[in-house]
């Protein structure tokens, strides 16, 4: 059995990391899709909703970021939600309205969480198109403008934006989870572009057709995935506009990244619970849902089984006897970049396999997590400016 999943294990492993990728460039090279989309010279009114707990180190730039836009301002309506904030979120807040043609704050005195935030703000938004952000996604000056332009075409359910970071260090993990978020980019891009499939926006940035939205169970951790399948059920394309760009501050910190790793877990697979019709449509959803996601998800079990499999059989070959070295090198790899970084030397290059291995973990905690029920979606934001 062991040897099974093994082998299942391995080939999943090569498919949903190397494969998947190098077909989607493929696909996409042969059928030349496009998604091109022009900015038409009436421009619909967005209503933009925002959900801050303890936001005041990024809160101003934020609300300067909208400000500052090129989309006209009459055309902007602006819903703040400031859960319970014991810090000036909402006195900031407050202090924007007057700054805004529209624009309402709405201060909840007892902690919510994001989704329920959502989920009481999005019916009070009075435009046909919502545009979800995080207080610390930075705007450009066009991002609004491009955001909006795929929604011409009323196929259109969901458009996510493209995320530019800065502030990266070589003193954490910002690099390679940079990396890993540039990949993902271009993945769902390419879903997008060949079959309307984008799996997930990136929750900092995304707009969606109202009529798309149905209130997100209240005990759900992930907002973006589930709005995304909702408006992929009802038969909308989802897709992203690589002009549509927002710049955020990527996590640097090992340890607060693998808590919100752990998170994301949990919620994929409360994700995975409501959506998984979609993977027996036998259609190109159903293959970008399981390539991309699902197996990516349950591949931690099967990592698990490998490791196993490594340990018993090393010394009686010389192919698991090379794997199993390479095993060791793996909490090899952890010692050398603490007792570097404690001497000040950054070998960026061996956090790569950090990230990935503290991710797969991440994913087997947070699948345990999943088993275990949960029954709040409130959970700290990621700390800010690391």
């Amino acid at each position: 059995m062991l040897q099974f999943l093994f082998i299942i294990g391995l080939i999943s492993l090569l498919y949903s990391y190397v494969l998947y990728p190098f077909l989607l460039k493929y696909l996409l090279q042969k059928s030349a899709a496009q998604e091109t989309h022009t900015t038409t010279s009436s421009l619909p009114a967005l209503s933009i909703i925002i959900a801050a707990h303890n936001e005041e180190k990024v809160l101003r730039d934020k609300l300067d970021s909208i400000l500052q836009s090129a989309y006209p301002q009459d055309q902007i309506e602006l819903l703040i939600g400031i859960d319970a904030s014991s810090d000036l979120s909402a006195l900031i807040a407050e202090e924007y309205q007057s700054k805004f043609a529209a624009c309402q704050v709405f201060d909840f005195k007892e902690r919510q969480g994001k989704i329920k935030i959502v989920n009481a703000l999005v019916p009070k938004a009075q435009h046909a198109l919502i545009v979800l952000t995080d207080a610390n996604v930075l705007f450009t000056e066009h991002t609004l403008m491009h955001l909006q332009a795929p929604f011409s075409d009323p196929k259109i359910g969901l458009v996510d934006s493209t995320m530019k970071h800065y502030g990266l260090k070589n003193t954490g993990i910002s690099v390679p989870e940079s990396a890993y978020i540039a990949g993902e980019v271009l993945l769902k891009e390419a879903e997008g572009k060949l079959w309307g499939a984008m799996m997930g926006p990136f929750g900092g940035c995304f707009a969606f057709r109202k009529q798309c939205f149905e209130p997100i169970p209240a005990h759900f951790l992930v907002d973006d995935f589930y709005i995304n399948m909702i408006c992929i059920e009802k038969g909308l394309r989802c897709i992203t506009q690589t002009e549509a760009i927002v710049l955020e501050d990527v996590s640097n910190d090992l340890a607060i990244e693998f808590k919100r790793k752990i998170r994301i877990s949990s919620g994929n697979f409360q994700n995975l619970r409501r959506f998984w019709p979609l993977l027996f449509k036998f259609n190109w959803v159903s293959f970008a849902f399981f390539s991309h996601k699902v197996l990516r998800w349950i591949l931690p079990v099967f990592l698990v089984a490998m490791v196993l499999q490594i340990v018993q059989q090393h010394e009686h070959s010389l192919f698991y006897e090379l794997l199993y070295f390479g095993l060791l090198l793996i909490p090899i790899a952890f010692a050398v970049d603490y007792l570097s970084r404690k001497r000040g030397v950054h070998l960026v290059w061996l956090r790569f396999i950090i990230h990935f291995v503290s991710m797969n973990l991440a994913l087997l905690i947070g699948l345990f997590r999943f088993f275990g029920g949960i029954r709040s979606s409130v959970w700290q934001p990621t700390k800010r400016h690391q």
